[in-house]
C-alpha cells in the first residue's frame, strides 16, 4: 500500500475543517456560481444533458473554489488546480483538501495533512449484496450479512464511504483495489487492516447520508470542525 508522508509532529491533533451544504439552490445562485468556474469547468457543465446534473456540477465546483479561496486569500475564480497521475486535485502551496458530493449534499475537507473525504446518500431499496460482493473483502461482506436488514443497508454505505475516503487520501482513487484493505461496517468507523499510517472518523452531516474522513496519522486524535454553508438547505 502506498505510504503517506509525515507532515506534522507526533503530538499534534489531526485537525480538519469540514465545509458542507446543499446542492439544491435557485437559478439565480447557479448563474452567480457559474461565473466562479474556469472556462474548462463551464464547458464541462454545458455538456450535461440534464439541468439537475448541470446544477449540481456548477454548485459543487464553485463551493470548492469559494471554500479554498476563503482559506488561501486567492480569488475563487483564479485558483488553479493540478492533478496527480490518478486525477487527485491539489493546490500549489496547499492547503490539503478533498471534496465529495452525493445526491444533494456537497462537502469539502481542508487540512494541513493529506486526507480524503467521502459522503454517500443511502439509496432506499438498493440491492447492495451484489455490489458488496464485487467490491468489498470477504470479511466485510460476511460482517454485512450478519447485520439486520436495515443495519446492513446503512453498513453498506458506511463501508463504501470509508473505502472511498481512504483511496482518496492515498491519492489513487478507485485505481487502488477496494479489497486490499478492510474497514468496519458498524457505526463506529475503523480501519481494520492494510491502512497503517492513517486514521479514520465517521460523521453525519445530514439525515440519510454516510460520511467518512481519512487523514494522515501522527499519533494524535482526529479533530473535526464542521462548517455548514450559509446557503445550506435541507437535502
Amino acid at each position: 500500500m502506498p505510504r503517506r508522508r509525515s507532515s506534522a509532529a507526533p503530538d499534534r491533533v489531526a485537525a480538519a475543517d469540514l465545509h458542507f451544504g446543499s446542492l439544491d439552490v435557485g437559478e439565480d445562485e447557479v448563474g452567480r456560481l457559474a461565473e466562479v468556474l474556469d472556462p474548462a469547468e463551464r464547458a464541462r457543465a454545458a455538456r450535461f444533458a440534464f439541468a439537475r446534473d448541470r446544477r449540481r456540477f456548477i454548485v459543487r465546483r464553485a463551493r470548492l473554489r469559494e471554500t479554498l479561496a476563503a482559506m488561501t486569500g486567492v480569488a475563487a475564480e483564479r485558483l488553479v488546480f493540478r492533478a496527480n497521475a490518478y486525477g487527485k486535485p491539489a493546490l500549489a502551496g496547499g492547503p490539503q483538501f478533498s471534496a465529495s458530493h452525493s445526491h444533494e449534499l456537497w462537502v469539502v475537507a481542508v487540512s494541513d495533512r493529506e486526507l480524503g473525504v467521502d459522503v454517500e446518500y443511502r439509496q432506499p431499496g438498493i440491492d447492495w449484496r451484489d455490489l458488496a460482493a464485487g467490491l468489498f473483502g470477504a470479511d466485510e461482506c460476511a460482517a454485512l450479512d450478519a447485520l439486520t436488514k436495515d443495519d446492513a443497508v446503512r453498513g453498506f454505505f458506511d463501508c463504501w464511504a470509508r473505502k472511498e475516503a481512504f483511496v482518496k487520501a492515498i491519492g489513487m482513487g478507485l485505481a487502488y483495489p477496494l479489497d486490499a484493505f478492510a474497514v468496519s461496517v458498524t457505526p463506529e468507523a475503523r480501519l481494520l487492516s492494510g491502512a497503517d499510517g492513517w486514521r479514520i472518523a465517521g460523521f453525519a452531516l445530514a439525515e440519510g447520508y454516510s460520511g467518512a474522513l481519512v487523514i494522515a496519522e501522527d499519533g494524535g486524535p482526529i479533530g473535526i470542525a464542521t462548517n455548514p454553508s450559509l446557503h445550506l438547505r435541507s437535502p
